[in-house]
């Protein structure tokens, strides 16, 4: 129970029954079975998108092109369905879509040196334009191939989705290698400390490479719940949701300057942010502050972690010099 309590997630549990708690009193028809698992069903794409930046964010780097990653693998969705292709053929290309650009983003970050924003930035404005070309610059819509839209409205049991269900079961894996196999620890270990993690023979940069692709794999499926869930593409589709990703890592309790954190506060911090919009309507207030809410959350959380790492840089720093003088003064002890 203490290691529980002193978990980093367990605050962002605790806003999230907070929020459950406020909007079902401000509002009392909230407060059912349908309402609060429809928060969870609507996170799946941020859901996704919040596990693969997890792993970049754990190795203290950032990814800032996942939204546009989501939008070019939502484009050729919509593009292979109105041309009759089937949902395993969407997958495998919107796998390696997502991959390809995780590659080139962890090439540059991780081999070139160059600082995982700029990077990143840059490879957002690649894709972005990647998307235009793709759609030649219109919405893609109308596409119904390979029955896309009727699988995504697919409910498993207990008004739990496919889609959701099968995220969770993914969470689950990534969870259990982030924190019960040897390699997934490496992550924590890089982001921690990169020279002494390259000192006991973890490669950093194969590391941060392989948490470039997952992140944009998990960018590349989650383009392909968006046009599953909203049947048309426009040409700034994901614009926006780096940052919801990256805010609700953040509000799981993962550390930006990286070394700290797991993928359930990366869950439970999507489910937070895609239930804002939800909530706002419950409370009275229009959609128009979402972006507005999102943002002051942001900059709330960043600052905490600071103060979070300074304090505890500073307690640490307390810690060794207090076995220093200690040790010093049982060593006067003995000579005298």
């Amino acid at each position: 129970m203490k290691s529980i309590l002193k978990a980093r997630w367990i605050s962002s549990f605790v806003f999230l029954l907070l929020l459950f708690l406020i909007t079902g009193i401000v509002d009392p028809t909230f407060l059912t079975y349908s309402s609060i698992i429809s928060c969870f069903n609507n996170a799946t794409m941020y859901t996704l998108l919040a596990i693969g930046i997890a792993f970049v964010i754990m190795t203290g780097e950032i990814d800032v092109s996942i939204g546009s990653t989501l939008g070019l693998a939502a484009a050729m969705t919509g593009l292979i369905a109105k041309a009759g292709g089937g949902i395993p053929r969407m997958i495998v290309t919107v796998l390696l879509i997502g991959a390809l650009i995780g590659f080139v983003n962890g090439l540059g970050v991780a081999w070139f040196g160059v600082p995982s924003l700029i990077f990143t930035l840059g490879t957002n404005g690649v894709v972005r334009g990647l998307i235009y070309i793709v759609s030649d610059g219109r919405t893609v819509e109308n596409f119904t191939g390979g029955g896309l839209g009727s699988f995504s409205n697919q409910v498993l049991f207990a008004e739990i989705t496919v889609y959701y269900a099968i995220t969770l079961l993914v969470f689950i894996a990534a969870h259990l290698i982030v924190t019960r196999t040897k390699k997934g620890k490496y992550f924590i270990a890089v982001g921690d400390n990169p020279n002494g993690a390259n000192l006991v023979g973890i490669s950093v940069f194969r590391t941060k490479l392989v948490a470039y692709v997952l992140c944009g794999a998990f960018a590349g499926i989650a383009g392909f719940v968006f046009a599953s869930k909203y049947g048309q593409v426009m040409i700034s589709a994901g614009n926006g949701y780096e940052m919801t990703a990256i805010a609700a890592c953040v509000l799981g309790g993962i550390s930006l300057s990286g070394g700290l954190g797991n993928m359930v506060g990366a869950a439970l911090g999507a489910v937070i942010m895609a239930s804002i919009s939800r909530l706002l309507v419950y409370i009275g207030l229009p959609s128009t502050y979402d972006n507005t809410i999102t943002g002051v959350m942001l900059i709330v959380i960043v600052v905490i972690d600071a103060l979070a790492q300074r304090r505890s840089i500073e307690m640490a720093r307390r810690k060794r010099l207090l076995s220093r003088t200690a040790r010093q003064t049982e060593e006067g002890a003995s000579k005298a």
